[in-house]
């Protein structure tokens, strides 16, 4: 928590200083006194306040993402065009720029996201039919780039000519520049910077270094390359090597060198995905732990995946039609070289060797609502609604554990055109072992999002999570715990365990009209609370855990830096060595939603949340 916390100091800190410098060279001799008189009116012209009035309501987005397309449907796609906004512009009013010296700056320091790197994302062509499923496939696509904003696609007619139309490609770049500091006293501190679309090419270089005097060596480091839509084949390229990889130890004392390969089902109109991931593990003694305690290992894995969209040319001649079946295999391998010696004989998911060979079948007919204010400050999101339903099969081994699998992953998705959104699940899955069903689990519940209220100087947003889990006969599964985003959020106790958890979180979140230096504020409240069976089944001993708070959300939609939270959290009832209190500092907060059609083949897991769920942070 102090690491955090002097992080927020800190990163405050040297942007204040920042603001300085630039404006010392636009003053260049002024006098000191006048040079800080300056300075303060420039901070307080950047706090500021958007005013009520008739356009609140068109700020709002709430449709589904197909309509703005639909009636050209059928006409010819003539040319497609780009065109890229700076930060001073704003989607819902392009006419009224934001003009204060800290656009001036973001502008300055940024290079624009170049046209091929938008054309390598398209999957539009001239020349072809216009079909606006594709076309709104293809707008939500380009948002979900890490290095964009926001993104519009504009139907132009052409006068004289009713069967073709013009597309514009409207992008907002994210200001791409990020890094962070953190700071655990004088002998530990740990830089990383990263620049998220490198000379607008839509690669991503991130360098971390370390510095700690218990180790040796003193210092450590962390490269990442990543390039995005390698040749315009939606593939996700990145390389990585590291010397402070916390994997599996929980200290910064393992070497990692992995390559990553990933394409996505873009469309339900796409062909193919999948992905691959190699990488070697090796922990050194860098800490000068004792034998018994430091856990030496070598590891190498192997994963890879691939799947194919069923009847998709049938599809493309009915647009009618939009349910979807996609077919997917999967092999993991997780080989231990060296094993350590706390966990050479033991069932552990973190120190066994595991093959697995799974199938999957999917179910899909999932389509998105354009809408805003949930939790990215006004900036486009894009919500699914319709339904997404995966069932499991094949063959996983853990240690000398060979057991065949099946499972479930069903979700649905409903959304209002009150902008009201509601997902339900059931993941369910069982091993099977000479007969006896093993590792049986059940996860059903929902989440809601209200819709949005609309105050004079604020709006208001309510969210709702449930969820109820099930584990039984237990053999290697990891139990059913507390601490996780399906228990109690910020619990930091990981000995309650059990095999069964019934959970509810509720939380109301203000978006307010305040602004500093371009940072948006939403502050929230909360309430939650946990009721934990333990893994002797027995209903009456269950423990009930409750938790009460509030804090505050910030983020500038134009950096790439996540959103930042301070929250405070109280405990009427704590688990053993943990404060009924808790202060909690993050400055990394990403909330992803779901734009994934389909996903790798995978066993269900009960204390992690699903990639088929609304939002993951």
């Amino acid at each position: 928590m102090k690491k955090k916390f002097f992080h927020i100091i800190f990163s405050c800190f040297c942007f204040l200083i920042f603001l300085q410098q630039v404006h010392g060279q636009e003053g260049h001799l002024k006098k000191k006194n006048h040079f800080f008189n300056n300075i303060f009116k420039k901070i307080k012209s950047s706090i500021t306040v958007s005013q009520p009035d008739s356009t609140i309501k068109a700020t709002i987005l709430n449709t589904k993402s197909v309509i703005p397309f639909s009636e050209y449907e059928g006409k010819v796609i003539r040319n497609i065009t780009t065109q890229e906004l700076g930060f001073e512009k704003v989607f819902t009013d392009t006419s009224k720029p934001i003009n204060y010296y800290g656009t001036r700056i973001l502008n300055a320091l940024h290079t624009d996201t170049y046209d091929w790197v938008i054309r390598d994302n398209l999957f539009i062509k001239k020349g072809t039919i216009l079909n606006p499923y594709v076309l709104s496939d293809n707008e939500r696509y380009i948002r979900s780039l890490e290095f964009i904003q926001d993104a519009r696609i504009v139907v132009k007619p052409i006068s004289g000519n009713p069967d073709s139309v013009d597309i514009v490609v409207i992008t907002k770049d994210l200001f791409s520049i990020t890094g962070s500091l953190d700071i655990s006293g004088a002998d530990r501190q740990k830089l990383t910077a990263a620049e998220s679309n490198l000379a607008g090419a839509g690669q991503k270089i991130q360098v971390t270094t370390l510095r700690d005097t218990r180790r040796q060596p003193t210092f450590g480091y962390d490269f990442l390359y990543s390039k995005n839509s390698v040749l315009h084949s939606f593939i996700t390229a990145t390389l990585g090597q590291s010397r402070i990889n916390s994997a599996r130890t929980g200290r910064d004392n393992v070497r990692t060198a992995y390559l990553l390969l990933s394409r996505p089902l873009f469309s339900p109109y796409s062909r193919f995905a999948g992905g691959l991931e190699l990488r070697l593990n090796k922990s050194e003694n860098l800490y000068r732990e004792s034998d018994s305690l430091f856990r030496n290992y070598k590891n190498e894995s192997f994963d890879v995946w691939a799947g194919y969209n069923i009847g998709l040319k049938k599809l493309l001649e009915d647009n009618k039609s939009r349910n979807r079946t996609f077919v997917a295999i999967r092999y993991i391998r997780n080989n231990f070289l060296e094993k350590p010696i706390q966990f050479s004989k033991g069932y552990n998911t973190l120190f066994n060797n595991i093959n697995a060979v799974l199938g999957e079948v999917t179910f899909f007919k999932q389509e998105f609502y354009k809408t805003n204010y949930i939790y990215n400050f006004g900036t486009t999101e894009d919500v699914p609604y319709g339904y997404n339903v995966a069932l499991t099969t094949g063959w996983y081994k853990q240690l000398d554990l060979a057991r065949p699998y099946f499972g479930v992953n069903a979700n649905r998705y409903v959304a209002s055109e009150r902008g009201k959104f509601t997902q339900y699940y059931l993941r369910s899955g069982v091993f099977f072992n000479q007969g006896r069903l093993e590792d049986a689990s059940v996860l059903a519940g929902g989440s809601l999002y209200s819709k949005l209220y609309l105050f004079r100087h604020f709006k208001m947003r309510q969210y709702l999570q449930y969820s109820y889990t099930r584990l039984f006969n237990r053999v290697i599964y990891d139990p059913v715990q507390i601490n996780n985003p399906l228990g109690l959020r910020n619990f930091r106790a990981d000995t309650l365990r059990g095999s069964q958890r019934v959970s509810l979180y509720a939380e109301s979140l203000f978006f307010a009209k305040l602004k500093l230096f371009g940072f948006q504020l939403a502050p929230f409240g909360f309430a939650a609370g946990t009721l934990l069976t333990g893994q002797d089944n027995n209903f009456k001993r269950s423990d009930i855990y409750t938790g009460l708070g509030g804090g505050l959300r910030t983020r500038n939609v134009n950096l790439i830096f996540a959103t930042a939270e301070v929250k405070l959290i109280y405990f009427p009832r704590k688990a053993q060595n943990m404060n009924a209190f808790q202060i909690s500092f993050n400055g990394n907060i990403r909330f992803r939603y779901n734009s994934n059609y389909v996903r790798p083949p995978d066993i269900i897991q009960l204390n992690t949340v699903d990639v088929n769920n609304f939002y993951q942070n």
